[in-house]
């Protein structure tokens, strides 16, 4: 294809968004805000699921050393809490620590029940947090089979319940992302019907005249790519603004969270570039295909 050709379709394809400026314009409306709500929905999620993530981190396993274990075998339970691949952090918390933390919070009357004890009653424990809580069962029941373990105390209720909040936060989020993509592609493809109809007498010439489908089908696509890149930009612009307010009015509230082991939400600019190009991604694509698909079933005019 020549260039004035070409030229000349790309032409035709912003004179088609001007000639059909009311659908163009509630098309590029509808589709920005779409994309908006796609975008923040992702955002929401990926934020929510780092929160999730702190929290499952902060969660610890209290594996209690059996009494009068040799001081090899529990260096040697150590090393091996370590090597289990679902385990990023292992403490030891000594019967001495223990008993000095347990005294601070006794009153003067509880410590008096406990002075003529000459024996320190509690266990030396090690503290373990887990990766992935998810399969917190199957690694609680590999350290329970480890040498020298008498007890294992885990958040198992606890950690179903984080597991089921992200399951559901997750499925949520996937249906309204794909209910949103679908609306823009409609939209995108109902827009371009109406534009290849009311070109249709045009159109029936050029077929006539031997024209091939794939030029007549150029300036539809450069409605459909211009409305989509419009919109995308839009969006990116849109939820830049909403995203920092909503993050600068929150900081110092997830900043107190932060002491508790919650994570706080993602600054923009960490995401800024992923997010444009998404944008620009779905929405350059969504409008393509719906172009190509809606021009398809309506050339035969």
């Amino acid at each position: 294809m020549r260039f004035n050709s070409f030229k000349y379709l790309v032409g035709q394809g912003f004179r088609g968004i001007w000639f059909n400026r009311v659908n163009s314009f509630a098309s590029l409306c509808v589709m920005t805000i779409s994309l908006v709500m796609v975008g923040m929905s992702v955002l929401v999620s990926t934020n929510i699921t780092k929160m999730i993530g702190s929290i499952e981190r902060r969660n610890e396993v209290i594996v209690i050393i059996k009494d009068g274990a040799p001081i090899n075998n529990v260096n040697d339970l150590g090393e091996n809490l370590k090597n289990n691949e679902n385990v990023f952090e292992v403490s030891f918390y000594s019967k001495d620590a223990a008993w000095e933390d347990m005294q601070k919070t006794m009153t003067e009357d509880e410590k008096s029940l406990f002075q003529y004890m000459s024996k320190n009653p509690l266990p030396d424990s090690y503290r373990v947090r887990v990766s992935d809580i998810s399969i917190l069962s199957q690694t609680v029941a590999q350290i329970e089979a480890m040498d020298s373990v008498d007890l294992v105390k885990a958040p198992n209720d606890f950690a179903n319940l984080l597991i089921n909040v992200r399951k559901i936060c997750n499925l949520l989020f996937s249906v309204v992302t794909i209910a949103l993509i679908v609306v823009c592609f409609v939209i995108i493809s109902n827009t371009t019907r109406t534009s290849v109809y009311a070109r249709r007498r045009e159109i029936n010439i050029m077929r006539y005249v031997g024209a091939k489908k794939t030029f007549i089908r150029i300036p539809f696509f450069v409605e459909g790519l211009v409305i989509g890149l419009i919109s995308a930009v839009l969006a990116f612009g849109f939820t830049w603004f909403a995203y920092t307010e909503v993050f600068n009015t929150l900081s110092s509230s997830f900043n107190l969270w932060a002491i508790f082991g919650i994570a706080t939400l993602i600054p923009f600019k960490d995401i800024a570039l992923i997010t444009a190009l998404c944008y620009l991604g779905f929405g350059i694509l969504i409008s393509a295909i719906g172009s190509v698909i809606s021009t398809r079933k309506h050339l035969n005019v």
